[in-house]
């Protein structure tokens, strides 16, 4: 385990290519996984969610201050990742976001105009990914986003992640409250797309979800996520600066 925690940013200048969802779902399979995660949300236009029931810690960085806080903070919690969820139209923004990342995605849908700005994206930010997300499952409709892609390819071949299908359920990680049970597609679809993160940004999986394995199927959601052994419940501590979470249910103390 990386000896620093690591940073995921889900960025791009354009809207509605579903970077909140993504970087959601990236920390649910992260969780899902053993791998301690947080996801800040720096867009204005978001509510804050609550913890209860979810494998990662969400926490607010909508302003300036609590960003850095929140960065800062995970670059001194070894073994967790920090997923940084950006906004639309903030480029400048997104520059300095890409500066603190080890790994950059570029949420985009299969219409023209989001494969035109994501390209601009992909030529501003060299260690960004290009992460093709909502692809449709439709078989006509997904040949017809694979041409989309043909020049995206073309230039970037090796820089394009294997597309996120489409998947409703996904929304149901945008509601302030988790309900008591996510659906068994969702939880899948979050796990694969950690495993893909993971791979690309150098995370380590294998001991943690060994221990989570052990400890049984419960391990690591809500306030579990910490589990039972010292030296986890004291990056806990740790990690608690950065979500604000209450002395009393803060685990590590």
């Amino acid at each position: 385990m990386a000896a620093m925690g690591q940073i995921v940013c889900v960025l791009g200048n354009k809207g509605g290519t579903g970077k909140t969802t993504l970087a959601h779902m990236l920390g649910q399979g992260l969780g899902l996984l053993g791998v301690r995660a947080v996801v800040a949300v720096t867009d204005a236009t978001r509510e804050p969610l609550a913890r209860g029931g979810r494998r990662y810690l969400p926490t607010d960085a909508r302003r300036p201050q609590e960003l850095k806080r929140v960065a800062n903070a995970m670059r001194g919690v070894a073994g967790w990742v920090g997923v940084i969820d950006g906004g639309a139209g903030r480029l400048e923004f997104d520059l300095e976001l890409a500066a603190l990342a080890d790994l950059v995605l570029l949420p985009f849908r299969e219409s023209q105009e989001d494969v035109r700005v994501v390209l601009q994206d992909l030529e501003r930010m060299p260690r960004a990914m290009a992460l093709p997300s909502q692809w449709p499952t439709n078989p006509w409709a997904r040949e017809a986003a694979q041409r989309s892609l043909q020049e995206l390819l073309s230039r970037w071949p090796y820089r394009v992640l294997a597309p996120v299908s489409a998947l409703g359920a996904s929304k149901l990680l945008l509601q302030r409250e988790l309900p008591p049970s996510l659906p068994t597609a969702l939880e899948s679809a979050c796990r694969e797309l950690a495993q893909r993160v993971a791979a690309q940004a150098g995370i380590a999986l294998a001991d943690t979800a060994a221990r989570i394995a052990r400890q049984g199927p419960h391990a690591g959601r809500g306030a579990g996520i910490v589990g039972d052994d010292r030296a986890a419940n004291a990056e806990a501590c740790r990690a608690c600066t950065i979500s604000r979470a209450p002395r009393a249910t803060c685990s590590g103390r």
